[in-house]
């Protein structure tokens, strides 16, 4: 599936919920379901800088020019929202993620609802999503 298509199916998921209480239940079970997160990657490194919560992202590249992202919070729904980008990201070349904006969130009226707090959290995860794809979207290109 590609990146846009997941948006679409996550567009289509939430839109079911009409309540905005139904719609952070939905990201809380997001977040319980993702898988944990190797505690090997739980370092200063990994920390997304610019969320209130403790926010861990790792990505590795696979053979097949795909990024693999793994994530953990502290924080419930802020779980939760890590889950929904790596849903939308996780298994795609750096090129799409570069390529593909991230309609969903504005879709799904993340920014207007999410306190500001969290809401500068998603975009610093989104950023940092993004700065892993500029880095090995480099490294592709360099490798020829």
């Amino acid at each position: 599936m590609t990146i846009q298509e997941r948006q679409n199916k996550v567009i289509a998921d939430f839109s079911a919920y009409t309540q905005w209480e139904d719609r952070y239940k939905k990201i809380i079970e997001m977040g319980k379901a993702l898988a944990d997160m190797p505690q090997e990657f739980k370092t200063e490194q990994n920390m997304v800088k610019g969320c209130q919560s403790q926010v861990w992202l790792h990505a590795a590249l696979s053979d097949k020019g795909q990024i693999q992202l793994q994530g953990d919070s502290d924080a419930l729904i802020v779980k939760g929202l890590v889950a929904l980008l790596l849903y939308v990201y996780s298994g795609s070349s750096p090129s799409d993620i570069l390529a593909t904006p991230p309609e969903f969130l504005k879709a799904l009226g993340f920014e207007g609802n999410l306190s500001p707090s969290r809401a500068n959290g998603l975009h610093a995860m989104l950023k940092q999503i993004k700065n892993y794809a500029m880095a090995f979207d480099y490294l592709l290109k360099s490798k020829g």
